[in-house]
């Protein structure tokens, strides 16, 4: 039961200027290709081949011997993921149910926005940043490398890639400048609230 790479939600040129065409060329076709045959690779002929990725993800997370297994396989997952978190025209502030329960857990848009931004720039080296659901409160969250909120049982709403490869050719160093392009002008608000409202 081979995982498929999913093609991205969007035309490559329909985040620019954020983030380039050539940007998502390398980042999908290249890196996030990679993660879904190597773990096809991985879990060929093995009893993981018939779970889902998310049931994999949580049965083998911690699990030393199957490290190469989790970080393909959560890596697939998290860019499938984080590729649905951004839209042509995204950003601003979220609506409706989203904005109450943001404003009821953080105090303010503003607050959660502080927050997530903290957690992308603070995340030492490569990993992701996440809003999730944790036993019915939104909390802003990081996670190193591959891991992700999956396996601490948390529901992840929105996650922004803080790997170099996400944002280098477009920003060189400046990851601030990512972080903040990506609130403003590309969260796709819509699919987190379809998240929270199925969580």
């Amino acid at each position: 039961m081979a995982y498929t790479l999913p093609p991205l939600p969007y035309d490559y040129t329909a985040l620019e200027p954020c983030i380039t065409k050539s940007t998502l060329e390398f980042h999908h076709d290249k890196h996030h290709a990679a993660y879904v045959n190597n773990y096809n690779g991985l879990v060929k002929d093995t009893e993981l081949d018939a779970l889902s990725l998310e049931e994999v993800i949580v049965k083998v997370a911690g699990d030393a011997s199957k490290a190469g297994v989790f970080n393909n396989a959560a890596q697939a997952w998290n860019h499938s993921f984080y590729w649905d978190c951004m839209k042509p025209g995204g950003g601003g502030a979220p609506t409706g149910a989203l904005a109450d329960k943001i404003q009821a857990d953080f105090g303010s848009f503003e607050k959660f926005v502080e927050a997530f931004k903290t957690a992308g720039a603070t995340q030492f080296g490569s990993g992701w940043a996440w809003l999730v659901l944790d036993n019915g409160t939104l909390k802003v969250t990081k996670t190193g490398n591959a891991d992700n909120p999956l396996t601490a049982g948390q529901v992840p709403l929105l996650t922004m890639d803080v790997w170099e490869h996400a944002y280098y050719l477009d920003y060189q160093n400046r990851r601030p400048d990512y972080i903040s392009d990506f609130l403003t002008k590309l969260v796709n608000w819509d699919f987190v609230a379809a998240n929270l409202a199925a969580a």
